[in-house]
């Protein structure tokens, strides 16, 4: 029974309406006796049920924010946490984190003609149907350039094909306890049902962030590679990480040092970025925004979430 739960399987469905407080859920489980907390799951996360605001914190061009530190599992600030919105790329935080469950580094992907995206102002790497490159090569373009042909060759090289891979992603995430998030696609490009929210998101990238490789990537300012096409020609790859953080474009509060993160833009989902951040004595953070009216108050106002970390 608390297997069931807490894996998001059984009765519990992406439908119902997420709170933390319902018998089923990422937090609670339910016996023919008693409601007890599912301790083994939830004793690790940061949980809130509703807004956590703050007068210094201008979110007032955001949908969703949330700010969770890790160390002593609380929610500094949260927005509208658990409403579903369109993540665009911060999907790819999923992929990447499918990828290195499921794959190894060192293994040759071929790219076929689903890295074919042909929707207006995709980002792309000019993947062509017979490109190989290793897993690692795409991880870090899908991560640092966030190109959405790369998400689709690593999708179906590690799943065997794209819609098996999704399933792994939604498996991922039913069990990591994100009920509220259903994935259809390993880019984040806009489709009706393809969701999450910030706390969901919270908790897939405190997964990811685990992961050695992943936080190394996510903290590189831009990568450059060659990967070679079905004849055996190169194809050079040299692109700047799109976090004006990492880039030098933006600076975080005092005494707090961004080490890497994810951003992602759509017209349905606006302009999102998560990070994880560190303070002077190395406690962890990760800060989301979500569905910003634009680039600049997306970074102002992950820069107001940001200072919180000391008030």
């Amino acid at each position: 029974m608390l297997i069931t739960c807490c894996t998001g399987c059984g009765s519990l469905s992406y439908d119902m309406a997420y709170h933390v407080d319902y018998d089923v859920s990422s937090f609670n489980v339910v016996t023919r006796q008693e409601t007890r907390t599912a301790l083994p799951f939830a004793a690790n996360l940061c949980v809130a049920s509703g807004n956590v605001l703050s007068d210094t914190v201008d979110m007032t061009h955001a949908e969703a924010a949330g700010l969770f530190g890790l160390d002593k599992k609380e929610v500094l600030f949260a927005k509208n946490i658990h409403e579903r919105l369109h993540p665009a790329s911060l999907t790819k935080v999923m992929t990447a984190l499918v990828a290195l469950k499921y794959g190894q580094l060192n293994q040759t992907l071929t790219a076929s003609d689903a890295v074919n995206i042909t929707e207006p102002g995709a980002v792309l790497c000019g993947l062509t149907a017979g490109d190989t490159m290793t897993l690692d090569q795409a991880l870090r373009i899908l991560l640092i350039y966030s190109s959405n042909d790369v998400a689709m060759m690593i999708a179906e090289n590690v799943g065997g094909n794209v819609e098996h891979f999704v399933e792994m992603m939604n498996e991922e995430a039913a069990r990591l306890g994100a009920t509220n998030t259903h994935f259809t696609n390993p880019h984040g490009l806009t489709e009706s049902e393809h969701f999450t929210t910030a706390y969901d998101l919270y908790l897939i990238f405190k997964e990811a962030v685990k992961i050695d490789t992943f936080n190394e990537i996510i903290h590189m300012s831009g990568y450059q590679t060659v990967f070679y096409d079905k004849d055996g020609k190169e194809k050079p790859f040299d692109r700047q990480n799109s976090n004006q953080y990492l880039r030098g474009e933006r600076q975080a509060p005092a005494n707090v040092t961004v080490i890497g993160g994810k951003t992602g833009t759509t017209n349905a989902a606006g302009n999102c970025l998560v990070l994880l951040a560190k303070d002077e004595n190395g406690s962890p953070y990760i800060s989301i925004v979500l569905r910003a009216e634009g680039v600049e108050q997306l970074y102002d106002e992950m820069t107001d979430l940001l200072d919180e970390i000391h008030k």
